[in-house]
């Protein structure tokens, strides 16, 4: 499709684009008219088409339902001719691969090699993946810098790391010009798992008693999805003039403990006197088997290459996301 000063992009298709990430990205997209065209592709099975119900109908948009971990000339030929590919689509909740690991080899692993094989079918060279901080591991330094070792110690997490190489060697073999995402624990609007969603679901049924998984002592980064998503478009817009394959930390300069996170839920959901139960499986205070106990990311290489810079805190994002779930909040990205 051709080009306009209006639409920097033609045709972009974003997998997992009814899920949470993925849904306000293209929101951020259709906002900022940085396409003429939005594809999105989803099986809807974390993501709702309540999160993309607002584009359905609309000439720039459209949807099609389809399961990656299949390739079908039904979603692939969607990419013709597409001027990028923003990749989202996985099963998100990491304490899953400790019980149904085939689960992320399949929906993260096997979906992203399709969704590459159809970009090279395609000639569509500018893409984003979006990894995760779990693919450190345990980290040995903290902040944890991007050429810090690979040690994923969940199945999620290694099945992330395994993508990142198939990125890597689509970009050598086809030039691909690729970024990488590693993000922090994003929250916000529309996310429907996590420690936020977790607390508030447990505390309405329960007011007085909050079963919390570990000792409260995990601390960890947290990005409101708002920031997560301008980096997002902001590591993919340098890329595409950079070239090349470039992996980029998207977190925040502080962390804070799962205690803290649960004393913010309380306070807004204007609960008193409650009872923290903690549940500790593991000896050390970690939440699950796989669950990373510390996590902080440097950023200083997307805040010096790219510019960008979370505009909230950690605790500040956690605040928001509370108040976001309980509708004290209403989130919609206003065009500048």
């Amino acid at each position: 499709m051709p080009r306009s000063e209006y639409a920097p992009w033609g045709r972009v298709v974003v997998t997992g684009g009814a899920g949470f990430i993925g849904s306000h990205t293209v929101d951020y997209i259709v906002t900022l008219s940085l396409a003429s065209e939005v594809v999105v592709v989803d099986n809807f099975s974390s993501g709702s088409v309540k999160n993309i119900e607002h584009h359905i109908g609309k000439s720039y948009f459209q949807l099609i339902k389809a399961d990656l971990k299949y390739f079908d000339s039904t979603w692939a030929n969607m990419f013709r001719d597409a001027d990028a590919v923003l990749h989202f689509a996985a099963n998100p909740e990491v304490r899953i691969s400790s019980v149904e690991p085939r689960v992320h080899f399949d929906e993260n692993v096997v979906a992203t090699f399709n969704v590459l094989e159809a970009s090279r079918r395609s000639d569509v060279k500018l893409h984003f993946f979006a990894s995760s901080s779990t693919v450190y591991g345990d980290a040995e330094k903290i902040p944890t810098p991007e050429g810090h070792p690979l040690k994923p110690i969940s199945v999620y997490g290694a099945s992330k790391a395994a993508c990142e190489l198939l990125y890597h060697a689509y970009s050598k073999l086809y030039g691909f010009s690729v970024s990488i995402g590693r993000y922090a624990n994003v929250i916000g609007y529309r996310s429907g798992h996590g420690v936020i969603v977790d607390f508030i679901n447990k505390l309405k049924l329960s007011p007085q008693t909050l079963e919390i998984l570990g000792d409260g002592t995990q601390r960890k980064s947290y990005l409101h999805v708002s920031d997560a998503v301008e980096a997002t478009i902001a590591i993919t817009q340098y890329v595409e003039e950079a070239k090349g394959l470039h992996v980029f930390n998207i977190g925040n300069d502080d962390w804070v403990t799962v205690k803290e996170i649960a004393d913010i839920v309380v306070e807004e959901m204007g609960l008193e006197n409650v009872q923290y139960k903690y549940v500790t499986t593991m000896p050390d205070g970690r939440g699950w088997p796989g669950d990373v106990k510390l996590m902080l990311l440097d950023i200083s290489k997307i805040k010096s290459t790219v510019g960008w810079r979370p505009r909230l805190s950690s605790r500040e994002a956690v605040r928001k996301a509370v108040r976001e779930a309980l509708g004290k909040e209403v989130f919609m990205w206003v065009k500048a």
